[in-house]
């Protein structure tokens, strides 16, 4: 960077003509994935998620804020950071069981179940004892160790599976053991799956809901989502749907990115 000018290198050259960019962004590298995609944004080159949308989705605490704030359903979630009060946590979430949450988890890494309040108060002062920041959530029992992700592109869900774990995990990623099956949403899952990917300001999203007594509750909105479990349950190139996306922006004369600036 310099004076009126930024640039990107690749073994040693250039990044140049570049029309679209898709950031396919690994958790571990969530600083330096961003700092590229904003890069390839201020050269005016577009993508498929902004960089401030990618960012806002992988703070687990900040997104269920959002989502929160939007009025789309999503489970009971709390968040504190002193061991003075973790009863207060366990009751504000319905009590145990209950479900614990690295802030950086992903693919169902650092999430555990506390099935008793001795359980969740020993594991929660663990981690505030190793100083990471976890979230704690109500555990939905009619769940029934399955979830749903809908996949999403500009604004339509392009595919959908319901994802159940293995024997004995209540974790249903894929990563993890766990079966994919297609499934078709009902109005209120796509509804909620289409505006939490809003409210995100995500344009590329799997959005994780859980469904229970009182309606779809959103887990997650996972801004870099796997494309061979959703390919395989549905039988459909979402692959090809992001590219055809991306074509159509750039053929309506819309490559650039807009800045938007907001929470």
């Amino acid at each position: 960077m310099s004076k009126g000018n930024t640039t990107i290198h690749y073994n040693g050259e250039a990044v140049m003509d570049i029309d679209a960019v898709i950031p396919r962004i690994g958790a571990s590298v969530t600083f330096y994935g961003t700092a590229i995609t904003r890069h390839f944004e201020m050269m005016g080159v577009f993508s498929a998620n902004e960089s401030q949308a990618i960012t806002r989705s992988r703070d687990k605490l900040r997104s269920m804020q959002i989502l929160a704030r939007a009025g789309i359903g999503m489970p009971i979630t709390g968040f504190a950071r002193s061991a003075k009060d973790v009863g207060d946590l366990i009751r504000m979430v319905g009590g145990t069981p209950l479900v614990i949450k690295l802030l950086e988890g992903t693919q169902g890494i650092g999430v555990v179940l506390a099935e008793t309040k001795k359980a969740a108060e020993s594991v929660i002062e663990a981690f505030y004892g190793l100083e990471v920041n976890i979230l704690v959530q109500e555990f939905i029992r009619e769940s029934k160790g399955s979830d749903i992700r809908a996949f999403v592109v500009d604004g339509k869900i392009v595919g959908a599976m319901k994802r159940t774990a293995k024997d004995g995990e209540f974790r249903s990623n894929l990563h993890r053991g766990g079966s994919a099956e297609l499934i078709k949403l009902s109005r209120e899952e796509k509804r909620t799956a289409l505006n939490a990917a809003k409210a995100l300001g995500l344009s590329v999203c799997g959005v994780d809901m859980l469904q229970s007594s009182r309606g779809p509750l959103v887990m997650e909105v996972n801004s870099s989502p796997g494309l061979e479990g959703i390919e395989k349950a549905t039988g459909k190139d979402i692959a090809g749907k992001i590219i055809e996306y991306l074509e159509k922006r750039h053929q309506a004369g819309s490559n650039k990115t807009k800045d938007k600036i907001g929470v």
